[in-house]
């Protein structure tokens, strides 16, 4: 049995495709969280290949290796960077191959006679420059936004499941159930989320996960208005009635009727959820309250640049990888959504 499409499927996307600038920015944005997610392919201290003696290391992946192994007098990780200019000097067929930004976003690397932060330089490879504790700027970005990019996409996830699930409910059931959870959303709505942040960052290091819960406790509010207004008018639809009339349950008629109906409101939400995500993160990290040091961090990052004017490179690469990342998201959603218009796939009657 062959897969095939829906014809009105292959049409939005086909409308999507020819919507140029929002296609082109998924494929740059997929690229990005792609090479994201190869980091340490690119930017980080491990070698990627290690040739001693005829024998072959891959340490990028791998268990970190001592000095030892390759005849030095440390019992500690290599220091690739210093192995590869040992051998270069040596001349003796050894040889070390190093990302293009052979450094990790929580190595310190202080120069003499120089106090971090320091400019670009590409003589000692810190293509952005060096933060205020010396580590490599382009390094915390990489590892920064493949943070940042999850942390919003888990957000997302977890804020529509629940946020979809009340929404439904509440549109499709109506009654009791809808008056019980406007109130309640009413009501949770209005605590400050910022103060309960404050509160937990006092009394626990916030980390990933706990972010991600007090954000996700008080996102999903959002999508459920959204979900539940298009619900309540979608039940009233005449292949509702049919498939109450032909015994359907509820869960049936939810989830097989109603949602892929709605599934254009759903989608055309998604990127800027996602835009959302990565700019709540960063100003919590920005205000001290988000990840805990020295995870990479964009907030982070702009803190430092705030308390370092002079450090122009600090401030101009976090925000411009944030103006060209939010940029992206927000090109994607226009197009999304306008491929998705019911007016461009709609003949009334």
């Amino acid at each position: 049995m062959r897969f095939r499409l829906n014809p009105l499927t292959v049409k939005k996307f086909r409308r999507f495709q020819s919507i140029r600038r929002g296609y082109v920015s998924l494929i740059v944005l997929v690229a990005m969280i792609a090479l994201s997610l190869g980091a340490e392919l690119l930017v980080s201290n491990r070698a990627l290949v290690v040739s001693f003696e005829g024998r072959w290391f891959f340490p990028t992946y791998g268990h970190p290796l001592p000095g030892t192994v390759f005849g030095l007098e440390y019992q500690h990780e290599t220091n690739y960077r210093e192995l590869a200019a040992q051998f270069t000097t040596a001349a003796e067929g050894n040889w070390v191959l190093m990302p293009p930004v052979p450094y990790n976003p929580y190595e310190n690397d202080f120069r003499e006679n120089t106090l971090p932060p320091t400019p670009p330089s590409t003589a000692d490879r810190h293509f952005l420059g060096t933060d205020a504790s010396g580590r490599d700027v382009l390094a915390r970005l990489v590892y920064g936004f493949r943070v940042a990019i999850f942390f919003s996409l888990a957000l997302l996830v977890a804020t529509y499941v629940t946020g979809i699930g009340i929404g439904c409910a509440m549109g499709y059931f109506g009654g009791a159930f809808d008056l019980f959870f406007q109130r309640l959303i009413e009501i949770w709505s209005s605590v400050p989320n910022l103060y309960v942040i404050i509160i937990i960052a006092s009394v626990v290091i916030p980390n990933f996960w706990i972010l991600l819960a007090i954000l996700w406790i008080f996102g999903w509010m959002g999508i459920t208005w959204t979900m539940r207004t298009v619900t309540y008018k979608e039940r009233a639809r005449d292949y509702v009635l049919a498939a109450r009339a032909m015994g359907a349950s509820h869960g049936r008629i939810i989830l097989r009727h109603i949602l892929p109906n709605t599934v254009s409101v759903i989608v055309s939400y998604i990127p800027f959820q996602v835009a959302g995500g990565i700019v709540s993160l960063a100003a919590l990290d920005f205000l001290g309250f988000g990840l805990p040091p020295p995870e990479p961090s964009w907030g982070e990052l702009l803190q430092q640049g705030w308390a370092n004017l002079s450090a122009w490179w600090l401030s101009g690469s976090v925000v411009a990888s944030m103006v060209l990342t939010l940029v992206l998201v927000t090109f994607i959603g226009e197009a999304v959504r306008e491929a998705l218009d019911p007016k461009m796939h709609t003949t009334y009657e």
